[in-house]
């Protein structure tokens, strides 16, 4: 059955929860709470509507929204011990609120919620201990936690353990492709600007034959510019002299047949 817009608004909220959840918030902060008092009210609403989802699908975000309403309430815990003791008794969701997520959101902050928990009563037993009896409770707390941790007292908790073992195997294989992939590039990087170093390097061969040839066309162009200028030169003074000559010619023929014939009275 296909989802109502009530349930998929529900759900977008949902995962907008997990992660301002799964952020380090100021105190001040106060959209979280606003936003999980209105996931209560639409869960309500859901409940109430004729074509509700399956109850197991319902028990599920009854129990995603009780989650994120008792790590609100855990936080407003002034002790560190009443925090961690809080949060270990936190039943986070079983599946994931949107398929892109592989491990359910509310699974990775409740690993968060407690490890942040055991470093602050770490802090606290190193240096700001006030008294006898609450540092033995704390030491007894967190000897608990860190059995609980490393054993697995429920079967949620193995279950979280293993699954963030899966997220952090995926990480790492995710890790080991990008650096092949890179790798890979970087070959072919290099095979590409090897393939072009080559193609530079024939080119600059055909341009430097190219320039001897015009070079060596420029010189024969030169040189028989200047046997040309020469033959045109010497072609000039032959005519000039026949011309010269046959001035010349014509003058004293002029002159002799002034003399030969004279002017008739």
């Amino acid at each position: 059955m296909a989802a109502t817009r009530l349930e998929l608004n529900l759900m977008r909220l949902l995962s907008r929860c997990e992660a301002l959840a799964a952020e380090r918030r100021d105190p001040e902060e106060w959209r979280l709470e606003k936003y999980v008092a209105a996931l209560e009210d639409m869960l309500r609403e859901l409940k109430k509507q004729s074509s509700k989802p399956a109850p197991e699908l319902l028990n599920e975000y009854s129990r995603k929204v009780d989650f994120l309403k008792g790590l609100l309430e855990a936080e407003k815990l002034s002790s560190s011990t009443e925090k961690a003791l809080a949060n270990q008794f936190l039943a986070p969701g079983r599946t994931p609120t949107t398929a892109k997520e592989r491990t359910p959101a509310t699974k990775t902050v409740h690993l968060q919620t407690k490890a942040r928990c055991t470093g602050q009563m770490r802090s606290e037993l190193l240096g700001t201990v006030r008294s006898v009896p609450l540092l033995l409770l704390c030491c007894c707390f967190a000897a608990a936690l860190q059995i609980g941790l490393v054993v697995g007292l429920t079967s949620d908790e193995k279950q979280s353990a293993v699954e963030l073992d899966a997220v952090l195997q995926h990480h790492q294989d995710m890790q080991e492709k990008l650096a092949e992939e890179m790798l890979s590039l970087a070959r072919s990087l290099k095979n590409n600007t090897l393939a072009a170093q080559n193609v530079i390097k024939q080119d600059n061969q055909t341009l430097s034959h190219s320039l001897r040839m015009a070079d060596q066309n420029f010189e024969k162009l030169k040189d028989e510019s200047d046997r040309l200028e020469q033959h045109a030169k010497k072609s000039v003074n032959w005519l000039l002299w026949i011309m010269l000559i046959v001035v010349c010619f014509i003058f004293i023929s002029m002159i002799l047949f002034i003399r030969i014939f004279p002017k008739l009275k």
